[in-house]
């Protein structure tokens, strides 16, 4: 056929409706056998195309999910939203991503403002009145809020801290300091749960600093951990950016990593492992996280081609690396140190 086809081209060649062409592309299971057949053969005969366009405006889709986090800048983030990208992709949709402390205001007009069909949401701090007011599919990631009314994807961070002390308590370590996440921070609490359990079913002294996330949290920890007597021979940190700070801290007050004390992270974050010395760490699998959220969202949004095979087992694994190893024999050993 010359010129553009159109859907009543279709309908006329398979001898049915308009109404029974569009049925039977986008609703198939609504059509006969025998019908939508037909309707195919005439689709494929005349080289019709749907214009995507004009029937996401009449089906008010944006096609296309948002991702909200909080603080953007943070490296743990990248292979997530790289994995939901890919998903998002194979499944015709686009990804916007945005801070989620862009302010009550902006965040209560997400659910009306058209520009995204489903939210993955890597932030449980937001008030849950104005989470549960989006009135759009939403997947938690990562960090969740019981009052939010979604499901939520994520490893159990609790086991996840056991296996940090497990794995300094088979060290021989007998004193473990955890260095913790931010008050009030749901992650923060649950690792600290797990982190005192650990120290419980070991035997072992466990010690707790406040402490949140970052670089110059680990930095403030490891000149507290040097001020300490006696000084916990292991350390375990809420995260990899709070251990790299810990460590380097070390370092400038004259103790060695794992001479003198023993760090383990939480995370895995990509440099992790290029450290000096590289972090053992607890391994967040940061893509299958992502893939997992996008392919739960995309089936909320009915737009799987299979149906939901149910959440995947999303399990975290301990990296032993060299920052990591036995406490150091001789107890005597003291550091020159200086503190501010």
């Amino acid at each position: 056929m010359s010129g553009r086809v159109r859907i009543v081209d279709v309908a006329s060649l398979a001898g049915v409706s308009t109404a029974t062409v569009s049925r039977a592309l986008s609703a198939p299971e609504t059509v006969g056998r025998a019908t939508r057949d037909r309707v195919m053969e005439a689709v494929r005969a005349t080289g019709y195309r749907v214009n995507g366009a004009a029937r996401d405006l009449r089906q008010q889709r944006a096609r296309s999910l948002l991702i909200l986090a909080p603080n953007l800048a943070n490296t743990f983030f990248s292979r997530i939203f790289s994995a939901i990208q890919e998903e998002a992709s194979a499944a015709g949709l686009a990804v916007q991503i945005s801070d989620s402390r862009i302010g009550r205001e902006k965040l209560v007009s997400l659910g009306y403002d058209g520009r995204a069909d489903g939210i993955v949401l890597l932030d449980g701090a937001i008030d849950p009145d104005v989470v549960n007011g989006w009135r759009l599919p939403m997947i938690q990631l990562c960090e969740w809020n019981e009052a939010y009314r979604a499901p939520r994807i994520g490893i159990d961070n609790a086991a996840a801290a056991r296996m940090a002390v497990e794995h300094l308590a088979d060290l021989c370590h007998r004193s473990v300091l955890h260095v913790s996440g931010p008050d009030g921070n749901v992650l923060a609490v649950t690792r600290r749960e797990g982190f005192s359990d650990g120290v419980a079913a070991r035997g072992i002294a466990g010690t707790t600093l406040a402490g949140d996330f970052t670089l110059e949290a680990g930095a403030c920890a490891a000149r507290r951990w040097a001020e300490l007597r006696p000084r916990p021979t292991g350390v375990f940190c809420a995260s990899d950016e709070c251990a790299l700070g810990f460590i380097s801290e070390c370092a400038a007050l004259g103790f060695g990593v794992p001479d003198d004390v023993s760090v383990v992270g939480f995370d895995d974050i990509d440099f992790a492992h290029r450290f000096l010395p590289a972090l053992t760490t607890i391994r967040q699998p940061r893509e299958a996280l992502g893939r997992a959220a996008a392919k739960a969202l995309v089936n909320l949004l009915g737009l799987a081609q299979v149906a939901d095979p149910g959440d995947p087992a999303i399990a975290p694994t301990i990296v032993v690396r060299s920052s990591t190893a036995p406490p150091p024999t001789d107890d005597s050993r003291v550091a020159t140190i200086t503190l501010d």
